[in-house]
C-alpha cells in the first residue's frame, strides 16, 4: 500500500513539473513576441525619422499629407500600442504593492518620460551664429509637446485607469474617448473647417495653453500633431495595447484565441474603413479613425508574430528586433540625439556633416536608395549600441 502511495505522489510530483516546464516556455514566448513587435516598431521609426534626403525618399516611409494613411503612419501608435501591452504585464506586479508605491511608479515614470522629451528637442541647447560663435537656445521657443511627452502622458493616464478600473471599465472609457474627440473637434473647431491645420480645435487649445513658439513647426506653420487635445483619442491605444495582452495571457494559447485577436483586427480595420467617409483618417489630428485602423493593424500584426514564435517555434532572425524592444526608450533617443548632432556639426558653413555623409557616400547608390541606405546605416548603429547592452545584460527602464 506504502509502494502505491510513493508511487503515486511520484507521478503527482513529475506531473506538475512538467507543467511548470511547459508553462514557462510559452511565458517567455508572450514575452519575446512583445521584444519583437516592439523592436520591429523602434527599427521602422528610425528608419522613416532618418533618410538622407526628405526630397528623395521613398513615398511609404512618409506620413500622409493630412488625409490618408501610409505605413509609416502605424509607427507612432504601434509603440503607444507595445507600451499598453507591457503593462498588462506590469499590472501583476501591482498586486502586492500598496497604492503609494503603484503611484509613485506611475507618476516617476510619467514625468521622466517628458521631462526626456522636452529636454530632447531642446538639445544640443545651443546654435551657431553666423560669425561662427555660439549661443544659447531660449527656453521660450523650445517645443513643449512632442513624441515622448505623449508617452508619457497617454502612459500616465492609462496607467491610472488600469490600476482603479476593471478591463469592461478601460472599454466604456476607450469609446467614450473616441465618440467624444469628434464632437470637441466639430464644436470647437472653426465653422466648416473642424478638421483644418490651424482651423481645429487641437490648434486652439495649443496656441491658447503654449503660445505657437513652443508648438512643432514642420509644416511651415504652428501645429502640434502630438498636441494636447489629440492626446485624448490616443489613450485609446494604450488601453487597447492592455486588453489585448491581458487577452493574449488568458486565451492566446490556441488557436481559437489567435483566431479572435485576427478576426478583431480586420473588424477594427473594416470599421475605420467605414468610418472614413464621416470622420477621415488622419494622423496629425489622431482622428478616432485613426485609432480603429492602427489597433486593427497591430493586433493583426502581433497575432501573427505569436503564430509564427509561439505556435511554429520560428525565431531565426528575430534576435535582431528583440535587441531592439529590449531597450526600446534608450534607442529611440540615442537616433534622435546622434541625428541632432550630425546635423549640428558641420564640415563648412552650409553642409552639416549628416548632409556631407549622404551627398560623398550613399547617393552614389542613387538618390532615393541613397537616401533609405542612409537610414538603414543609422539604424544598424543604434543596433549595435543596443546588442553591445544586451549581451552585457544592460536594459535601462525608464
Amino acid at each position: 500500500m506504502s509502494l502505491k502511495l510513493q508511487i503515486f505522489s511520484q507521478s503527482v510530483k513529475m506531473f506538475i513539473f512538467k507543467t511548470q516546464l511547459s508553462s514557462m516556455p510559452e511565458t517567455n514566448q508572450r514575452f519575446t513576441a512583445l521584444d519583437i513587435f516592439r523592436g520591429m516598431t523602434i527599427c521602422f521609426m528610425i528608419i522613416v525619422n532618418t533618410p538622407g534626403n526628405w526630397a528623395t525618399t521613398y513615398s511609404p516611409l512618409l506620413h500622409a499629407q493630412w488625409h490618408g494613411f501610409t505605413p509609416t503612419d502605424l509607427v507612432f501608435p504601434s509603440f503607444l500600442f507595445a507600451v499598453g501591452n507591457a503593462l498588462s504585464f506590469v499590472q501583476k506586479k501591482w498586486l502586492g504593492l500598496s497604492q503609494q508605491k503603484v503611484l509613485f511608479k506611475i507618476f516617476k515614470r510619467n514625468f521622466v518620460l517628458f521631462l526626456l522629451g522636452y529636454l530632447m528637442y531642446w538639445f544640443p541647447f545651443v546654435k551657431q551664429l553666423a560669425d561662427g560663435t555660439y549661443e544659447t537656445l531660449p527656453i521660450a521657443d523650445t517645443r513643449i509637446f512632442g513624441v515622448l511627452q505623449r508617452i508619457a502622458l497617454c502612459y500616465g493616464i492609462a496607467a491610472l485607469i488600469i490600476y482603479y478600473c476593471k478591463p469592461k471599465t478601460s472599454v466604456i472609457l476607450s469609446i467614450l474617448f473616441l465618440a467624444a474627440y469628434p464632437i470637441l473637434l466639430y464644436v470647437f473647431g472653426a465653422t466648416n473647417q473642424h478638421l483644418g491645420l490651424q482651423t481645429n480645435a487641437g490648434f486652439y487649445l495649443d496656441k491658447w495653453l503654449m503660445g505657437e513658439k513652443h508648438m512643432y513647426h514642420g509644416e511651415g506653420l504652428a501645429f502640434d500633431p502630438e498636441g494636447l487635445l489629440s492626446t485624448l483619442p490616443a489613450i485609446v491605444n494604450v488601453l487597447a495595447g492592455y486588453l489585448a495582452g491581458k487577452y493574449i495571457q488568458e486565451k492566446g494559447n490556441s488557436f481559437e484565441g489567435l483566431t479572435k485577436l485576427l478576426l478583431a483586427g480586420a473588424g477594427l480595420v473594416f470599421l475605420a474603413y467605414c468610418s472614413n467617409f464621416y470622420f477621415p483618417i488622419n494622423k496629425k489630428l489622431w482622428t478616432s479613425s485613426f485609432v480603429l485602423i492602427t489597433v486593427g493593424f497591430d493586433l493583426i500584426i502581433l497575432a501573427a508574430i505569436i503564430y509564427v514564435v509561439q505556435f511554429k517555434q520560428i525565431t531565426r532572425g528575430t534576435y535582431f528586433f528583440q535587441v531592439m524592444g529590449r531597450n526600446p526608450i534608450v534607442i529611440y533617443l540615442l537616433s534622435e540625439l546622434g541625428v541632432t548632432l550630425l546635423y549640428f556639426f558641420k564640415t563648412d558653413a552650409n553642409t552639416s556633416v549628416y548632409s556631407w555623409l549622404y551627398q560623398h557616400i550613399f547617393e552614389h547608390a542613387g538618390a532615393y536608395l541613397g537616401s533609405f541606405l542612409f537610414a538603414i546605416s543609422i539604424l544598424l548603429c543604434c543596433w549595435l549600441v543596443g546588442y553591445w547592452m544586451d549581451k552585457r545584460k544592460i536594459y535601462i527602464r525608464v
